[in-house]
């Protein structure tokens, strides 16, 4: 979606400031956050791209004024309503009112390592790559209301297939309640200047990786 959370060559937000030996978590309550977002994640609450979206969602007041991992606790409360899993009221008062919804899969202490690694997005090739290394090809210009992986800097631009990632999970239908919808995966090399206009340092190269239903032949 485009959204505020899609910064990539926007102006008026001035340079990444870098927190010099920067810890994990400022505050205890974020080492929570991770350890419930994981969690959920490996209990089957939610995808990775349904927690993306619904920080996507978020007003954006909220959005700009909330640090990482409140972005992160807010989302998950997004999700937990939506899917069921708590309501509102539940929220307001901090604790359960009535019993809850089962979650699919159920974490043990035994899982926990499991559950801090990411799991594999790979999946079974449906049909033949359309492109290969070497070919040109323009980005779509596209403007969807949910998830998509394809930043607003890098619409209907033209750039070059360097690699081929194999078959994915595709965000974009994820999101949506699609499925995976498997799509071969790219990277897209662009000329600085393709990105940024004339103005842009003529020896920078810009790379992103593109799944296929972004791309055309240029």
């Amino acid at each position: 979606m485009n959204g505020v959370h899609d910064m990539g060559g926007m102006d008026g937000f001035g340079k990444v400031e870098v927190e010099q030996n920067e810890p994990p978590f400022h505050e205890k309550w974020e080492g929570r956050v991770l350890a419930l977002q994981r969690s959920l994640g490996y209990a089957g609450a939610w995808h990775i791209d349904d927690s993306r979206f619904a920080q996507e969602a978020l007003p954006p007041r909220t959005y700009l004024a909330a640090s990482y991992y409140w972005r992160w606790a807010l989302g998950m409360q997004k999700n937990l309503i939506d899917r069921g899993f708590v309501t509102q009221d539940e929220i307001t008062a901090g604790h359960s009112l009535r019993a809850g919804k089962p979650l699919p899969r159920k974490l043990s202490l035994d899982a926990v390592p499991g559950s801090l690694t990411r799991g594999s997005f790979f999946r079974q090739q449906q049909r033949s790559a359309r492109f290969k290394p070497g070919d040109r090809v323009r980005t779509l210009n596209i403007n969807p209301q949910s998830h998509t992986r394809l930043p607003r800097y890098a619409r209907d631009k033209v750039g070059t297939v360097e690699l081929i990632h194999g078959c994915h999970a595709y965000p974009d239908a994820v999101a949506s309640g699609r499925g995976d919808d498997p799509q071969w995966l790219y990277t897209v090399v662009f000329d600085g200047r393709e990105i940024w206009g004339a103005d842009a340092d003529p020896t920078l190269k810009i790379s992103i990786d593109a799944f296929e239903p972004y791309l055309k032949p240029a």
